[in-house]
């Protein structure tokens, strides 16, 4: 059906409105001017044929209604805003998301990886066209470049941490990254088993026996990280009002980090807990001494600060400091994580339990703990097989 509405433009020239309709509820309405000098019976006649044209061009779909082109056009922005690169996708959801429940240390590390290391490889492609292929090409790439596994596998973890965020929230369709085999170490790679990140008790006892050379400070964090096995940062972001002197203990509030884009700064512990932990009456001695030490320089609510300085320490000194320190007294590989571990495996292999050694480490559950202390775990069933038959040994003479 077509119907035709005769009027005239603002310059007073003729235009006729055609409507034609499918019987449908489909309507469609466009303007049809007539060349000057027309006789009503060729107008008559060029207009039938123009809504006839019509007519077959909305019955075919070539021609939308207002409210189709209108939709047509809403999808057609909709499509055009979605996220399609890994770029957009890494700086405008997945880093988004991670912010919000990262660390600033945390999320720097994230930063820095994905922009030296996976955006400009793979940034501009649109998500739905990265392959495998593509994937193992650009770790097996970083690899060959000479990083090490730990950060081969890193890079990893951080590439399926994206297109898992991406395949659960539907931005594309299937997830390559079930499809790409976590990094093995390179040939001739030695990668550390978890045991050899720890020392043994005769090693600890040696580093421990070497701090009596070494300025009050530095006995006292050394000795402390080595009890507890706090963290790094836990223990410089440590004030005296932390330490309760007469029962022995310390509860840890806060973390102390440092980015480069940061600075210095105030976080809470890793799992976001406060805890208290007991220290031993050698590490209590040393605290007092370093807080009456400590008070005749300058007054400050830090326990560990920087030298001349009621500041705090900065949270990358004890790492240069283990280094000096490991090169002066013949300690291989001497850093702060290392006491940590040390601390957390003799508990476990000296007969503490799990339960206990993870929440003195501040770990979200024993699951983080058995994982990272296998070795250690092991020690300490085999040592409990060992007490069922010395036992029954002992119940037999």
């Amino acid at each position: 059906m077509a119907s035709y509405k005769k009027t005239t433009d603002a310059g007073g020239a003729t235009v006729y409105k055609v409507q034609v309709s499918n019987g449908r509820g489909r309507k469609v309405t466009r303007s049809w001017r007539p060349e000057p000098g027309w006789s009503a019976k060729t107008i008559k006649r060029e207009l039938d044929k123009f809504a006839a044209n019509l007519e077959n061009e909305l019955a075919e779909g070539t021609l939308k209604t207002r409210q189709e082109d209108l939709e047509e056009r809403r999808l057609a922005a909709l499509e055009a805003a979605k996220i399609k690169t890994l770029r957009q996708y890494a700086d405008g959801v997945f880093m988004s998301a991670k912010e919000a429940t990262f660390s600033e240390n945390s999320r720097s590390n994230y930063r820095q990886c994905l922009d030296k290391h996976i955006l400009p490889v793979l940034g501009d492609f649109p998500m739905r066209d990265i392959t495998p292929s593509m994937l193992t090409k650009l770790l097996l790439d970083f690899q060959k470049s000479g990083k090490a596994h730990s950060s081969a596998v890193k890079l990893y973890n951080i590439l399926n941490g994206v297109f898992k965020m991406a395949f659960l929230d539907d931005s594309i369709q299937e997830n390559p990254m079930l499809r790409v085999t976590r990094p093995k170490p390179r040939k001739n790679e030695h990668v550390k088993e978890e045991s050899e990140k720890a020392y043994t008790v005769q090693q600890l006892r040696h580093i421990l026996k070497c701090l009596d050379n070494e300025p009050l400070k530095w006995q006292a964090y050394i000795n402390l990280v080595a009890d507890t096995g706090m963290r790094r940062g836990e223990a410089c972001g440590l004030q005296w009002t932390d330490v309760d002197f007469k029962k022995g203990c310390i509860t840890i509030r806060r973390n102390l980090q440092y980015t480069s884009a940061a600075g210095i700064y105030e976080d809470t512990p890793k799992n976001r807990k406060s805890r208290p932990i007991d220290i031993g009456p050698d590490v209590v001695k040393l605290l007092r001494q370093l807080q009456t030490e400590q008070s005749s320089k300058c007054i400050s609510k830090w326990i560990f600060t920087q030298d001349g300085s009621s500041d705090p320490m900065h949270p990358q000194s004890p790492t240069r400091y283990f280094k000096k320190f490991g090169q002066r007294y013949g300690v291989e590989d001497f850093h702060p994580h290392k006491l940590r571990h040390t601390s957390a495996s003799l508990a476990l292999t000296n007969g503490a339990d799990v339960v206990s050694v993870s929440e003195r480490l501040g770990h979200s559950d024993t699951a983080v703990t058995l994982r990272m202390y296998a070795h250690a775990n092991e020690e300490s069933i085999r040592r409990a097989g060992q007490v069922v038959r010395d036992a029954l040994k002992a119940e037999g003479e």
